[in-house]
């Protein structure tokens, strides 16, 4: 077995070594070299697909007076024709090029087979600086649709496989059962697949072991440098079992479109490396009785990375945590050491800290050490280093040197108090690592440059504006991330939201002058302190009131929701049972999936303690300010807007946010436990 699997890999080899480098030469169908005319215009053209051309090395001195890119379908180039936009999109005349690789994209989706010629042009003195003739009857490069996947296991199937461009694969209507672990998108060369490819990220960057598919329709990025001229084929494939369950053969040509996306590889002097997800490298070297790490990432500004060891001896696991979150602060970059206790923001639960929080918060100590960060063409680097052992710190795990040590990670935005707010992106499965395995290894490739974030269009803002809504019920329940909170929002949140008569942070109008009564379903429970939201209003746009210090508290009022003693402590007075929609099944956060919010709310359910909720009751009047905010008083950014109008006026504003009528009110005050019943309209 061992002999046949080491056989294969020297016959992918010498494939490789004989292959041609038609990556390296792909730029799309040769159109050919532009005629030079004045202004030492030159370059090379290529069609990229049918609506875009590619100039490499493209020369122009920039002297000429009112020359722009000229394209038209009459026998030569003259005044009847039409601009084609620069590189940039822009209209305007010819500044200098140097041979510079520049992407026209033909106006109107005009098709380059409607035109007959490109030429610099000079519209004022009717002078062609350059041109270049499209042949009659060419193809641009398209996508290719080939064939279906095979069905060979496993429930895979689907709709006809097609070849995007030279990096792109999509596949569409795609099943997969799921039922089977260590399962992959997996590419390689020969006839047919085998255990030399190896696996690719699927849709959404993860290298984990697939999960269910049904009717899908997903797009595969290749890695790094690959291409589809470096494969012969793409299967689901068991690693484990060495079962295919399902494949295509990937042709090759230069009628496929050449991919835009670009490749970048990050230097480091350490000399492990683990591909953590496509956007995510985990780079280490042991030396002595300390590690070095290096996290290099493709994240935002205000984005972190955390990364440590799992709170279990034998899976990846959150709860339980010692890690430590990396972000930039400025010109400066921090590696905190971080304890998690639990799936909510840091919290003092009756004169303790519990949650994700900072060792120095829970009696322990900080133990890494930052050595150096860049930042670079959009990705992050952070080096840090500490101990493997830390008997000093009982919240610290160990860096194992002797076999695998469990990890976990995370990507997420942090809140303007410079914490980590829930993370956006995850391991889907279990990770260990071997830090001490003998040889060094690089399993990394290099990172996709040219790529949009492929971050869902959030939902559209909700609102509740009505004359004959005075009540109000208040319940936590899913943020569903950047389709919910962080869409709506624009704010990062730590999971949990404030839902209002059954909608997720509503823009919520009220009238001076009438009385308004919430009913409060947070969690009275200081105990359970992920479900612990007395409700309050305040003109904060973050709350969690209980954790600002005295100054903090000084810059901002509280209308509603808080009593302070005679010592001017608060205590909140809205504080009623637990009344929570939660996932119906085993995997939380799957609000991306899911077009609209009402699709979505139908598949939570409603889990109440016992117990009654709190009553708020709350007047504005002419002081209240236009806008302020209902909030959680233990955590930031929980809920949303309260609008303070002199008079509301139904019906009208923008038609595209959701309005809840006062017949959902009414559904969700008296039928609680039919809330699916909930009727939310377009305005």
């Amino acid at each position: 077995m061992a002999r046949s699997a080491v056989a294969a890999r020297i016959l992918v080899t010498a494939c490789l070594l004989l292959r041609p480098a038609l990556a390296d030469q792909h730029e799309g169908l040769y159109i050919g070299k532009i005629n030079t005319y004045a202004h030492q215009v030159s370059g090379h053209v290529y069609a990229i697909d049918e609506y875009t051309i590619l100039i490499k090395n493209f020369f122009y001195d920039g002297l000429g007076q009112d020359a722009f890119f000229w394209a038209g379908s009459s026998v030569r180039p003259s005044n009847v024709g039409f601009i084609v936009p620069d590189e940039e999109g822009k209209t305007n005349k010819l500044q200098p090029y140097t041979d510079k690789d520049i992407y026209l994209q033909l106006p109107n989706r005009r098709k380059i087979t409607s035109i007959r010629w490109l030429a610099i042009w000079n519209l004022r003195e009717h002078a062609n600086y350059g041109d270049i003739f499209f042949p009659e009857g060419f193809e641009p490069p398209s996508p290719r649709r080939i064939s279906e996947l095979s069905r060979r296991g496993a429930g895979v199937r689907s709709g006809t496989v097609v070849i995007v461009d030279s990096k792109t694969i999509q596949i569409p209507e795609f099943y997969f059962n799921g039922n089977v672990s260590d399962t992959y998108f997996w590419v390689g060369l020969g006839p047919q697949p085998n255990s030399a490819g190896q696996k690719i990220p699927n849709e959404k960057g993860y290298l984990e072991s697939l999960g269910r598919y049904e009717e899908k329709t997903i797009e595969l990025t290749l890695p790094g440098k690959m291409t589809v001229f470096d494969i012969d084929w793409l299967s689901v494939w068991n690693k484990e079992t060495n079962e295919n369950y399902g494949s295509v053969i990937i042709p090759h040509g230069q009628d496929i479109p050449p991919s835009k996306l670009g490749s970048l590889k990050h230097e480091s002097r350490l000399p492990n490396c683990e591909q953590l997800h496509s956007t995510l490298q985990l780079r280490w070297e042991i030396q002595g009785r300390s590690i070095s790490l290096e996290l290099i990432g493709q994240i935002e500004e205000d984005e972190y990375i955390a990364f440590g060891i799992s709170g279990a001896p034998n899976a990846s696991k959150m709860v339980g945590a010692d890690v430590a979150v990396c972000y930039l602060d400025g010109h400066y970059a921090n590696a905190v050491d971080y304890n998690i206790s639990d799936r909510f923001p840091c919290s003092n639960v009756l004169g303790r800290y519990r949650g994700v929080c900072p060792d120095l918060k829970v009696e322990g100590k900080e133990s890494y050490q930052i050595l150096t960060f860049t930042r670079k063409d959009g990705v992050t680097s952070f080096i840090f280093r500490r101990t493997l052992l830390n008997p000093d710190d009982d919240g610290d795990q160990i860096f194992n040197p002797d076999g695998d040590t469990y990890l976990v990670w995370a990507i997420g935005k942090y809140n303007e108090f410079k914490e980590p707010s829930f993370h956006h992106t995850f391991p889907k499965g279990t990770l260990k690592i071997n830090f001490g395995r003998k040889e060094a290894e690089d399993n990394c490739f290099e990172f996709t440059t040219g790529q949009t974030r492929g971050r869902p269009a959030p939902w559209p803002p909700f609102r509740i504006r009505d004359k004959a809504v005075d009540t109000f019920i208040a319940r936590i329940g899913p943020a569903a991330g950047w389709k919910g909170y962080m869409g709506i929002t624009g704010h990062s949140g730590p999971g949990e939201s404030w839902y209002m008569n059954g909608v997720l942070v509503p823009e919520i109008h009220v009238q001076r002058g009438r009385t308004y009564t919430f009913r409060v379903e947070g969690g009275n429970n200081p105990h359970n302190a992920r479900y612990y939201h007395p409700l309050y209003i305040t003109d904060s746009r973050a709350g969690g009131y209980a954790r600002l210090t005295e100054q903090e508290r000084q810059s901002v009022k509280v209308y509603a929701g808080i009593q302070f003693d005679r010592r001017g402590r608060p205590q909140p007075s809205a504080a009623g049972r637990l009344c929570a929609w939660v996932y119906n099944t085993s995997e939380p956060r799957q609000a991306d999936e899911f077009a609209t919010f009402p699709k979505f709310r139908n598949t939570l359910r409603l889990q109440c303690d016992d117990g009654q909720p709190a009553v708020l009751s709350w007047s504005p009047n002419e002081s209240t300010p236009d806008v302020v905010y209902y909030q959680s008083y233990t955590t930031p950014y929980v809920g949303w807007k309260i609008v303070v109008v002199d008079e509301i006026v139904t019906g009208s504003g923008a038609v595209s946010h959701i309005h809840v009528s006062s017949a959902s009110v009414v559904l969700a005050v008296l039928l609680p436990s039919l809330s699916l019943l909930l009727r939310i309209n377009l305005e």
